[in-house]
């Protein structure tokens, strides 16, 4: 009776200290880490995004997970990945910026094909800030190179928000006049341009905090956070008759997931962007939802513009690079003649 009481008191105290080491170690685990490294403008998008897909995740796994972030000019960006910055994920405005980082063998070559819509869960487009009541009567792109109105955009060599600014005007002033249009027009409008910013915050920064030129050319969700961070009633936005369509790229670094054991959580964090949770975050921060469904919710937001794209305006990001944005290319000839 008593080894029988000895035995049951064992086990029992084996089974307790089971359970406490297995709380124990719990309760000691660190996090699982991410680092997605964005562009400028995302900040306040993937605050959001990162604290529900955290919840998510630990909702599906049992898993806490930390989300880390960097942000900077896009091409800035995939040039610190490829330097070394570690980042599980990318999340770039620009399809250019992924592919520099697949030509350095980080990222598969095949990424674009790896989730929906070119691995593009959202798209944006060029945009005017101005001046509560519009002081200076900006209405379209031809009022950019009008003599007194000064224009602040980043700048497009180390810039997707600066490139898709310049593409933009580019075609709009070729649409009627070829080439030579569109080079005098971007001569007078840069003419304008009293600082190239290195990304769209500082570029953002400069225009609202600095109070430097009478519009900002930016992505269309920056309006509503300038708006909220410096007022409504000191800036409001303008549309243009055409803009161009921005795209919103994501993709996992292959070589940094396979070394971290992390493919899974970050493959999965990309995933549920696409999710309706995550489109309806997007929409309500002005970035215009692959979801046909949600777009519709959110139609109100996203006035109707004419947009042309990158491939019709200078047939890829390729030829873009290397015709407008590459040492002594046409952005460099128009800025040096300014």
């Amino acid at each position: 009776m008593i080894r029988t009481l000895l035995a049951i008191l064992l086990a029992t105290l084996v089974l307790v200290a089971l359970v406490l080491g297995s709380r124990t170690a719990t309760a000691g685990d660190a996090p699982r880490v991410i680092t997605n490294a964005s562009y400028d403008v995302s900040r306040e998008f993937y605050d959001a995004y990162n604290r529900a897909f955290v919840a998510h995740w630990r909702e599906r796994t049992g898993e806490t997970l930390e989300i880390r972030q960097s942000h900077g000019g896009s091409s800035k960006q995939a040039r610190a990945v490829i330097d070394g910055l570690e980042a599980d994920v990318v999340t770039m405005n620009q399809a250019l910026d992924i592919d520099q980082i697949a030509k350095a063998g980080l990222v598969a070559q095949d990424w674009a094909t790896r989730l929906p819509n070119g691995s593009a869960p959202f798209s944006s487009t060029i945009v005017f800030v101005v001046r509560k009541g519009n002081p200076k009567g900006i209405r379209d792109w031809g009022d950019l190179a009008r003599p007194g109105v000064g224009v602040i955009l980043p700048h497009p060599k180390t810039s997707g928000n600066g490139r898709y600014s310049y593409l933009a005007a580019w075609a709009w002033a070729a649409r009627d006049g070829g080439e030579p249009a569109a080079r005098a027009f971007l001569q007078r409008l840069l003419a304008n341009v009293p600082v190239l910013d290195t990304g769209g915050r500082a570029a953002t920064t400069s225009f609202a905090e600095r109070g430097l030129g009478d519009v900002l050319l930016t992505f269309e969700n920056e309006v509503a956070l300038i708006q909220a961070e410096f007022g409504s009633d000191a800036f409001e936005a303008v549309h243009p008759s055409l803009s161009i369509l921005a795209p919103l790229p994501v993709a996992w670094v292959d070589a940094v997931v396979e070394k971290r054991g992390t493919r899974d959580v970050a493959r999965a964090y990309l995933e549920w962007l696409y999710s309706p949770e995550a489109q309806a975050l997007g929409a309500e921060r002005h970035l215009r939802p692959f979801s046909r469904e949600v777009a519709a919710r959110y139609a109100d937001r996203f006035p109707a513009l004419e947009l042309v794209t990158v491939e019709a305006v200078a047939g890829g990001w390729e030829a873009a690079l290397a015709r407008h944005f590459s040492e002594g290319g046409t952005f460099d000839q128009v800025y040096a003649a300014k």
